[in-house]
């Protein structure tokens, strides 16, 4: 039979794979440990930070649909970031874009200050400053494309071809997009990571994190360090993720169709000084999303004229969307980056990363697209008039 689409490959996971009662769906198990065969004589799980069956599907379908070898479920998305670190050591050299997500930022520039390993901040789309950030022989190369949250594109090949001269590592970012819109080991990336609180569970009721190698002896390795640490993900929350990922290809669908509307509205709306978004032919990458990515998912940021108050105003005339952190779920978030997702990184890191007092981020659900446009344009009147 031929490779099934990822469709299939999404809405089969864990499906018929019950040996014992025949169960369809892959059942839950939450024991925390596994009796063993005899002495000294190990099941395929002995105990549930180690391995979990529940766990062990989860991962397995993302790696599957990342078109990777191993994947390692954890407990939240930075602790998936965390787990990469384990790869370094004290005196290697780390590189970041400088406008990644202010979470990993944060753990980034602290760990660096305790001296556990060199950190080098750097716009990878300036050619020059990457060339030179790579004379470092870094270890590791983290690569997050679209950028949070100013949806800015790298080229990923390109990137991971100079970090692979290097001798790097590259693990890329891929909350934004999903596997179904854009796949990093195709294109020379050595691993792929998620936050699964995002969209591949879809609903917004967990918190979890997976991680993906295109080597087996490094998922090996980085398998052993997130038992190693403790930080490997729920049974509970495995299951969730599990059922929310069936659906994955048709959420993204339909977040897309809604979101280039989304894009296009407020880009004619007066109340806009600027819309970051790579689906609108205007986008400065919007060429290079086209080639690396299967779609440009549904994430954009905006500035609002008026500063500070209009954005205030725009947040306190709205109805459908929620004022939250987060995103990728199938309802509508809107956020202000500066003081919720990147209030880890300090002002002036803020500002080198394009990151204004007056930007607003939405994460654009499945509700109809008539009802999004409305309550947007509702809350952007009023933000002009307050």
């Amino acid at each position: 039979m031929r490779k099934p689409h990822i469709e299939t490959q999404a809405a089969r996971g864990g499906i018929n794979i019950d040996k014992h009662h025949g169960a369809v769906v892959a059942p839950i198990h939450l024991s925390s440990t596994y009796a063993l065969k005899g002495f000294n004589e190990k099941r395929d799980f002995d105990y549930s930070r180690t391995g979990n069956p529940t766990r062990a599907t989860f991962g397995q379908t993302v790696a599957d649909l990342e078109e990777g070898s191993t994947g390692i479920v954890t407990s939240t998305g930075m602790s998936a970031v965390h787990l990469l670190l384990q790869l370094v050591s004290v005196g290697d050299s780390v590189v970041i874009p400088h406008d990644c997500y202010g979470g990993s930022y944060r753990l980034f520039s602290f760990l660096a200050k305790k001296g556990n390993f060199n950190l080098i901040v750097v716009d990878q789309s300036d050619d020059a400053a990457l060339e030179q950030a790579l004379l470092s022989q870094p270890k590791l190369v983290l690569i997050e494309t679209p950028s949070n949250p100013l949806l800015r594109i790298v080229d990923i090949q390109k990137i991971s071809e100079q970090a692979k001269q290097a001798g790097a590592l590259v693990a890329v970012d891929n909350t934004f997009l999903s596997p179904v819109i854009q796949k990093p080991l195709l294109l020379g990336a050595d691993i792929v990571f998620h936050s699964t609180t995002k969209y591949l569970n879809g609903h917004s009721d967990i918190v979890g994190g997976v991680l993906v190698t295109k080597d087996p002896a490094l998922g090996e390795e980085l398998a052993w360090w997130a038992n190693c640490i403790g930080i490997t993900g729920s049974a509970f929350d495995s299951y969730l993720a599990l059922r929310g990922l069936k659906t994955l290809p048709l959420r993204i669908a339909q977040h897309q169709a809604t979101a280039l509307a989304v894009a296009k509205f407020l880009d004619a709306n007066e109340a806009i000084e600027q819309v970051y978004f790579p689906g609108l032919t205007g986008h400065p990458q919007h060429q290079l999303a086209k080639t690396q990515q299967n779609g440009f998912g549904a994430m954009l940021s905006f500035e609002v004229k008026g500063g500070v108050e209009a954005v205030k105003a725009l947040f306190d005339n709205l109805s459908l969307f929620t004022l939250a952190q987060s995103l990728g779920g199938v309802e509508s978030l809107i956020s202000h980056p500066s003081t919720m997702t990147h209030a880890g990184m300090d002002i002036e890191a803020q500002k080198a990363a394009g990151i204004s007092q007056s930007l607003v981020r939405i994460s654009v659900g499945i509700e109809h697209v008539d009802d999004i446009i409305a309550d947007l344009a509702h809350g952007l009147q009023c933000s002009q008039n307050p």
